[in-house]
């Protein structure tokens, strides 16, 4: 089993029916969703990775559990219940390196804490990765940080290189960025702007390797 520490909308949230029916499927409820078209692409195709994920933004990446869920449960609600809920700065559609996802307007020092509290606070239940994994994140292609970063907490993206983002596709080329960019933006319409607020801890869940990430369990920030 693997775990991730993530954000998800709440469910009365409308980026959470938007979401969940952009990638195919509702990790609330394991439900496979209906699609909208794309001209002359296969939607599909283009949000499998995103599909197996799920709509979310990451706290703590997805890691091996070392010690058990119930345990990891246990500091994750310790957590919660001294962080005080905060607001989420809107969010707009943008491009990053090529994948379409939904980014902060403005960086939002109270969500980097958070995610900076779960990278640290809940390594002790992560398995560390073993070196054919290290291998496949290609470290040579990474800054020094990001390497110090791979080895000490799993992943190269924590801290300060960490960012918000809510993954939407897989990398796409400019040709598939002019049909898929403006049709996700007319199906979320304003609906990221919406102004919103970071009220809980998500814990997601993966059976296998190729299962897809559930959400277990919401824990609700009462700092």
């Amino acid at each position: 089993m693997r775990a991730g520490i993530y954000w998800a909308p709440r469910l009365e949230d409308p980026l959470h029916k938007l979401g969940s029916q952009w990638l195919g499927r509702d990790t609330e409820t394991g439900a496979t969703l209906a699609q909208p078209a794309l001209p002359g692409l296969d939607i599909a195709e283009i949000t499998a990775t995103a599909r197996i994920y799920g709509l979310h933004g990451t706290m703590k990446p997805p890691f091996r559990i070392a010690t058990s869920y119930a345990a990891l449960r246990q500091d994750a609600m310790a957590l919660a219940l001294r962080t005080r809920p905060f607001a989420l700065p809107p969010l707009h559609l943008g491009e990053h390196q090529g994948f379409l996802a939904l980014l902060e307007t403005e960086p939002s020092a109270e969500f980097q804490a958070l995610c900076n509290a779960c990278v640290a606070g809940l390594d002790a239940h992560r398995v560390p990765p073993t070196e054919d994994e290290i291998a496949r994140r290609k470290p040579e292609r990474m800054t020094e940080r990001q390497r110090e970063n791979l080895h000490r907490w799993g992943y190269h993206y924590v801290f300060e290189e960490w960012w918000f983002h809510v993954t939407l596709s897989r990398r796409l080329n400019a040709a598939e960025l002019a049909v898929v960019r403006p049709a996700l933006a007319a199906h979320l319409g304003d609906v990221p702007a919406l102004p919103r607020r970071v009220t809980e801890i998500c814990l997601f869940t993966q059976a296998g390797p190729a299962a897809p990430f559930l959400l277990a369990e919401r824990l609700p920030l009462l700092g």
